[in-house]
């Protein structure tokens, strides 16, 4: 991890750098045509995006955490932004082994070759806050040690604020000030959340019972306590294949590990009431017997139960076609404003979109859903004041829509129409 001073003035040049595009951008665009304005406009996002992936892949901690939130809220941030930064999504480079051998030591008392009989010096995964390890028990049981990276927690507030900052000066959050700092809140949140190994212990040790009883062959790794610490997370090594491999494997096992994904959202969320929220196609490996392996319950989310209550109620209006209660469930939500009048035909288009989803059979490998939203987004542009994000819901936002694309990456057809039923009821 970069020194503090550094890291501060790293971002804040970043910051400098962008804001200074901005301006220049605003003063050439005085005199140009819309179109002209559009397309400067389009690149100059795309710049600043390559610009954020470049600084923020050179750094760990909260930085590149925030990042990687940018390439996930396309409702949040401009697309443009979104896609340039993807590729933060990837694995970060791994920190020297002597860093992370002295972190490990400190935080569990002893020396690394009391603890373990073996541990590979090479990390196979390596992210913004932290890497893993496979290793051996002294009893000779396959691990996996996720540890985090020195000074990663100390340099998180400092970050967050940075990246605010930058984010709010170059205009690049569409939201009012009120919901930004609830946004926000929501991200700090769930990064203090990923910094407490302790917690993601307990979430994991809470959700493999939870699963236990309903399906067994969805795989959530045991917890070693007493190799473990607020730093230091020791797992059982639970080995799969990737999403890439799983994406070539016959129709009828696709299916099954699609309709697995499905449930394990929906069980977590209208049956448990929180959920796994960082849907990674690294966070998953399959087998080629349907099951499905989760790894990393650092970002989880809990949701009260008059949330979840309308939750349900709102997705069976969508069920029944009924845009009047609909609209009240979004406004229940904090979704929907009291700006202006949103057209019945509005909601229509996007409930013709994504109900055949929920209705019958679906094949995600035709792509149509996220390609047909492009057009409705543009669409609906002129009532884009009528709704805001809901902070409550951002995490959820992610992790249903991870879950689509992982059902795409996954080339699956699937009828989800039982699920829904299951965990919804009839839609009256």
């Amino acid at each position: 991890m970069a020194g503090a001073g550094s890291r501060f003035f790293r971002l804040a040049g970043m910051t400098a750098s962008i804001a200074g595009k901005s301006v220049s951008h605003a003063v050439r665009s005085r005199r140009a045509s819309d179109e002209d304005r559009e397309a400067a406009r389009s690149r100059l996002y795309e710049e600043i995006g390559l610009q954020l992936a470049d600084t923020l892949g050179q750094m760990k901690g909260a930085a590149m955490k925030v990042g990687q939130m940018v390439s996930q809220y396309q409702d949040l941030f401009p697309p443009e932004l979104a896609q340039a930064v993807a590729k933060l999504q990837q694995s970060a480079p791994p920190m020297p082994f002597e860093q992370i051998r002295q972190q490990v030591e400190q935080e569990l008392g002893q020396p690394l070759s009391a603890l373990f009989s073996q541990f590979e010096p090479v990390a196979f995964a390596a992210a913004s806050i932290g890497q893993v390890h496979r290793a051996i028990l002294r009893d000779g049981q396959p691990v996996v040690v996720k540890v985090q990276y020195p000074g990663v927690a100390q340099s998180c507030e400092s970050d967050l604020k940075q990246m605010r900052l930058a984010l709010r000066l170059m205009g690049l959050i569409k939201v009012d000030r009120a919901t930004q700092d609830a946004l926000f809140h929501e991200m700090r949140s769930s990064l203090l959340d990923e910094l407490d190994y302790t917690r993601e212990a307990h979430q994991l040790q809470v959700c493999a019972a939870f699963h236990a009883q309903l399906d067994d062959k969805l795989i959530i790794p045991r917890v070693y306590p007493e190799l473990s610490s607020q730093r230091v997370l020791t797992l059982s090594e639970e080995q799969g294949d990737s999403m890439a491999t799983a994406s070539g494997w016959p129709p009828a096992v696709r299916q099954e590990i699609a309709e697995r994904l499905c449930r394990f959202l929906c069980q977590e969320v209208f049956y448990l009431n929180q959920f796994h929220c960082d849907p990674h196609p690294g966070n998953f490996a399959f087998r080629p017997d349907g099951t499905v392996i989760v790894y990393d319950f650092g970002a989880t989310k809990s949701l009260t139960p008059d949330t979840v209550q309308q939750l349900r109620q709102l997705i069976n209006a969508a069920r029944r076609g009924d845009v009047a209660a609909l609209e009240q469930q979004l406004r229940q939500l904090g979704s929907r404003n009291d700006r202006g009048s949103v057209p019945a035909a509005v909601y229509q288009r996007w409930l013709d979109l994504l109900m055949p989803v929920l209705r019958g059979p679906y094949n995600f490998a035709d792509g149509l859903i996220h390609r047909q939203a492009v057009g409705l987004i543009r669409e609906g542009w002129p009532y884009a004041d009528c709704f805001r994000p809901v902070a409550e819901l951002m995490m959820l936002n992610r992790a249903a829509s991870g879950t689509y694309w992982n059902l795409a990456a996954l080339q699956a057809g699937t009828d989800l129409s039982p699920l829904v039923q299951q965990v919804l009821g009839d839609p009256a």
